[in-house]
């Protein structure tokens, strides 16, 4: 794995503190674990906190949900470096990780980065509107159902290089496309529908 920074200090926010809803919510993950166990609650802080700030992680983030805590600062960059699920620089309105594993590799995921890189930038990158940033990532669980992609909590599955830029179109035009399969089939169910079972009793 690479190494994982901060953001440049030119990115970061001066100051990050949960809205009164998310503290609320916060502590209520915090009573759910044993006493003296209540920094077993470190990565949903951390995740909300992200989704507070637009989809990244900045410094001032990390050092909140540290006080939230009763953590040292650098215990709480030590989660937040060494999960890839949280962004540590700016991301788009529309994130895209992009599965880059060998189940979407032999299935067309090539195709797919290719698009990225084109229609995006590079990894990390976000575009000059502000809508859109990518990165490949390791499995993301839905390999019967490759190529796919999650961009921000949805999963596009079954692409094509065609699907794929319609999806991108769609949100570059602030629709929203439909998650899930991009092909004739149910969750991951046969395409083509059921072989077997078929016969009622």
């Amino acid at each position: 794995m690479a190494v994982r920074r901060l953001a440049e200090p030119h990115l970061q926010p001066e100051s990050f503190a949960f809205t009164d809803a998310n503290l609320a919510w916060a502590k209520q993950q915090i009573a759910k674990y044993p006493q003296g166990r209540q920094q077993s609650a470190v990565i949903p802080l951390l995740w909300r906190a992200q989704e507070q700030a637009g989809g990244w992680l900045p410094q001032k983030a990390i050092e909140h949900v540290a006080g939230v805590l009763g953590m040292a600062n650098i215990r709480v960059l030590e989660v937040a470096t060494f999960y890839t699920m949280f962004n540590l620089a700016p991301v788009g309105k529309f994130h895209v990780q992009m599965c880059g594993t060998t189940p979407c590799r032999l299935r067309g995921a090539d195709a797919l980065i290719d698009i990225c890189s084109r229609r995006i930038g590079h990894q990390h990158e976000v575009t000059a509107d502000g809508k859109f940033s990518w990165v490949e990532v390791e499995c993301l669980g839905a390999c019967v159902n490759a190529p796919m992609a999650q961009i921000n909590v949805d999963y596009y599955e079954d692409l094509t290089p065609e699907s794929f830029e319609k999806i991108l179109d769609e949100m570059a035009a602030g629709r929203t496309p439909k998650p899930g399969p991009q092909v004739d089939r149910q969750m991951s169910a046969p395409i083509g529908g059921a072989t077997t079972l078929k016969e009622t009793t």
